[in-house]
């Protein structure tokens, strides 16, 4: 039997799967796969591949590496059964890779005669882009070209169908009982995966459903509740030999962030707040680090900040877990959506203003200081929405205004997450559509938009990272209009924008030379300033283009006293270690 998992990336409330994140259900699928069938030949497929093959596009995989499957028309005619993962439900930018909607894959494997099925959370369809209300176009077009569409667990529909295919239940959802060897088997996938092995970062489930939710209802946007009516933690053990599979086979970037508030892993239910549980969160990050002593990056997601605000003892405890047993530039991203009480109110929000701002503070006292990649340990990220109902033109404002607060006490966020709010079925937002303000605001959110990047982002971003910072490790990964574009692999990884060709998929050091409203301008170190082009001799501190010029006139330069000499005397002494001759 002959399997092609299809990779449409897939971005949720709860999970990331566009590369280099590797996220969970092309894992679990293939590892069902192979439960049921070892026999199998499963073909791990990206929709990159699918774009080569049929459109002659260059995606991540033919762009930066050797694709792995260059006969992709092959596979596909051979196959039996071809498992198509797609969904994308919270759309953002994407740096070198671009997640696919159900119309674009319905062209593609339309005409093969494999049975077809899809899986992931593209059932409830998916967001081109924020503002938008999903339609039953892409699903109708769906149900046209796909012979199943699985509602429940792809897994578990795949393990049945491929053992008894009387037995498939397309709502039928897992236990982590169930789960265990399916996630352990599926770990032998990222063999395939086109960023392995060293820039692969796996994303790790370690619970599904939302706490809040269970006590008190969920956000009104948020799709994760409606997928999962109850809430389950994941056993710690299951987690660490999944990690265990993961890194003897080469990986070496974690993400645990597969989960709607780490804080809340094996809380007590407790309403509004459930009760955090630091014991689990330092079992769970102690056992990982047991089997992965050597991992370069371990980091997390999303937070609740309600529950570090309500309870600041306990997650003081679990944020100095996940300094101890993490690695730096990680970052907790906070669901605050609006800081309107009004609006959180109507929307029944995680939390609200106030709660959020301490929950910052806390984060700020734990995790700021500054780690060896040269990102702060640990920091929060801002989550905001606009077009909620109940928006009036005052939301906007004390919205801005809380963050300018946040800016103002001298506190850091390593992020500000602004989306447009996306109507999905079945959400209890579907019955308030027509109050979303998306259209009618719309030149109020490009306003609000222009005044938080310019006045907060920048400044923020020059608080976290200042000029003369040397982020480690960075990787360059596309190249476009005379910058390369890197990041380091994490949570939240800062783009790089490097003023030079650089050869991609290596890693550099680079310093931080300039800021723009969301990215970073960096050189990588150490600069040869005998070869150097005057273009990025001139970013560096204390030259600037008229030195520049200088420099240029004077060169070759045999001893770096020389070159020290043209320099502006307050930035010699740190440049000193950063150029070589």
């Amino acid at each position: 039997m002959i399997v092609a998992i299809i990779d449409g990336y897939t971005d949720e409330p709860a999970g990331l799967g566009v590369p280099p994140y590797l996220g969970i259900y092309p894992r679990y699928a293939y590892g069902a796969v192979k439960k049921a069938r070892k026999d199998a030949s499963v073909f791990y497929l990206t929709i990159d591949d699918l774009r080569a093959a049929f459109k002659g596009e260059d995606g991540i995989r033919t762009k930066n590496k050797t694709p792995n499957f260059p006969n992709t028309k092959k596979i596909l005619e051979k196959a039996d059964v071809i498992v198509y993962i797609g969904g994308l439900h919270t759309p953002g930018k994407y740096l070198s890779a671009v997640p696919s909607q159900v119309e674009e894959i319905a062209e593609f494997i339309r005409p093969f005669k494999g049975v077809k099925i899809l899986g992931g959370p593209a059932f409830m369809g998916s967001a081109h882009a924020g503002g938008t209300k999903i339609t039953s176009r892409e699903l109708l077009l769906a149900q046209s070209v796909f012979d199943h569409i699985v509602y429940g667990d792809l897994e578990a529909f795949l393990f049945d169908y491929l053992s008894n295919p009387k037995d498939a239940d397309p709502f039928r959802f897992r236990t982590y009982a169930e789960l265990r060897d399916y996630a352990i088997i599926g770990a032998e996938v990222v063999r395939q995966f086109p960023d392995y092995p060293d820039f692969v970062i796996v994303e790790i489930e370690t619970q599904r459903g939302c706490p809040k939710a269970m006590g008190i209802g969920g956000c009104s946007f948020c799709t994760e509740p409606v997928r999962y009516r109850k809430v389950e933690d994941r056993p710690v053990e299951d987690v660490v030999a999944e990690v265990e599979a993961l890194y003897n086979l080469g990986v070496r970037h974690f993400r645990v962030g597969r989960q709607s508030c780490i804080f809340s892993y094996m809380a007590k239910p407790n309403g509004r707040v459930p009760i955090p549980n630091p014991e689990a969160i330092e079992r769970l990050f102690r056992g990982i680090r047991s089997v992965a002593p050597d991992v370069k990056t371990l980091h997390v997601d999303n937070a609740n900040p309600a529950v570090i605000a309500n309870y600041p003892e306990e997650s003081r405890r679990i944020a100095k877990a996940l300094i101890e047993y993490g690695t730096p530039g990680n970052v907790v991203a906070f669901g605050l959506e609006s800081a309107d009480p009004k609006v959180a109110k109507l929307n029944n929000l995680n939390a609200t203003a106030e709660e959020t701002y301490e929950a910052v503070k806390i984060l700020n006292e734990i995790g700021g200081e500054r780690g060896y990649n040269g990102m702060p340990w640990l920091l929060p990220g801002i989550n905001i929405i606009f077009g909620l109902p109940g928006e009036t033109k005052k939301s906007y404002e004390i919205t801005f205004q809380f963050l300018k607060r946040l800016l103002d006490d001298g506190l850091m966020v390593r992020r500000i997450n602004i989306r447009q709010v996306v109507v999905f079925p079945g959400t209890p937002l579907w019955h308030m559509r027509d109050k979303v303000k998306t259209e009618k605001h719309k030149k109020l959110i490009q306003h609000y938009k222009y005044k938080i990047r310019h006045e907060i982002d920048l400044p923020m971003l020059k608080r976290v990272v200042p000029v003369g910072t040397i982020l480690r490790d960075v990787r360059a990964e596309v190249f476009e209009d005379g910058l390369t574009y890197g990041r380091q692999i994490g949570s939240y990884p800062l783009i790089v924008g490097m003023p030079k060709e650089v050869p991609l998929n290596r890693f550099y050091d680079v310093l931080i030379v300039d800021h723009g409203f969301r990215s970073i301008t960096g050189i990588p170190v150490p600069i040869n300033v005998n070869r150097e082009s005057p273009k990025v001799l001139q970013y560096l501190p204390g030259i600037g283009k008229k030195r520049s010029i200088r420099i240029l006139a004077k060169r070759p330069f045999s001893r770096k006293e020389e070159f020290l000499e043209l320099v502006d005397p307050s930035f010699q002494e740190a440049l000193k270690d950063l150029i070589k001759v």
